[in-house]
């Protein structure tokens, strides 16, 4: 069975809006629709799932209502609902361990609150196992482009395996985002470089981005791939973002003493972009 798409709903505008995006997301992957509210104040978080006849009547409004203009939307789409008791972000992360990808909105009320300034949503997308989208109300869901983030030199392939998925699921093409730098001992001697050296630097990470993509190009030739190449990663794709129905980072697994955390490149991209995001833990 194909793994639910799960989303995180609080009655908030937003999170509506995620619902809705993650609906539609389960309609092309063929996949059950779960979405979740997640109820912090009445459990110590020991009890994983409430009986509906135990929880409050506005967390049970909650759902029902997400529930039902889901269905009204949709309705063939096999809805599922559930309230879980205990901390916003240790409850997302704990239900969608067996999720396909978890869908949050951009801000909202409750938990929600502040998702794109370090919040519950932040938080969640540095510790969840699976993908988190990160939905905006704006964005262009009829973009033709689904644009990846591809570090050349340490290329991951869960991230571009779920950009080139998506495309495939959209019949969009893939804009694989290469940003790049140049070498600090320029700006350590505090001049610039000639132009011409910059071309032949910037020749050889197109090579790179080239060679990072070959794989998933095989894997689905279906898909049409644009190969771009600038300067700056987060500051690229963020510029890239207003022309794509998704956009695409990946973030390191961390296992370190301080915790998990987002890179800069992803956690600039969530605060930035102009359309869903989606995160994609990698080693």
């Amino acid at each position: 069975m194909t793994p639910p798409v799960l989303a995180g709903v609080d009655g908030s505008p937003e999170s509506t809006a995620a619902a809705h995006w993650a609906a539609e997301e389960a309609l092309r992957r063929g996949a059950p629709l779960r979405l979740v509210h997640v109820w912090p104040w009445l459990t110590d978080g020991r009890d994983a799932l409430a009986e509906p006849d135990h929880l409050p009547a506005a967390a049970q409004r909650t759902i029902a209502d997400a529930a039902a203009g889901i269905r009204r939307a949709h309705p063939g789409l096999d809805v599922q609902t559930d309230v879980v008791l205990d901390a916003p972000a240790d409850g997302l992360v704990a239900v969608a361990a067996d999720a396909g990808l978890l869908v949050l909105g951009s801000r909202g009320l409750g938990g929600f609150t502040g998702l794109l300034l370090g919040s519950v949503g932040m938080a969640v997308a540095a510790r969840s196992t699976v993908p988190v989208v990160v939905v905006r109300e704006q964005g262009d869901a009829e973009a033709a482009e689904v644009v990846v983030g591809v570090d050349a030199h340490a290329s991951a392939e869960d991230v571009l395996a779920l950009a080139f998925e998506e495309a495939a699921l959209r019949g969009a093409r893939v804009r694989a985002v290469h940003g790049w730098e140049l070498p600090p001992v320029f700006g350590y001697a505090g001049w610039v470089p000639p132009e011409t050296e910059v071309a032949q630097l910037e020749a050889l990470e197109k090579k790179m981005l080239a060679l990072a993509v070959a794989g998933q190009r095989e894997r689905h030739p279906e898909v049409d791939v644009v190969e771009d190449v600038r300067l700056g990663a987060a500051r690229a794709l963020v510029e890239a973002s207003a022309r794509a129905s998704l956009v695409v980072v990946g973030r390191r697994r961390r296992t370190v003493e301080l915790g998990p955390r987002l890179g800069r490149v992803a956690h600039a991209v969530l605060h930035h972009a102009q359309a869903p995001v989606a995160v994609v833990p990698h080693d």
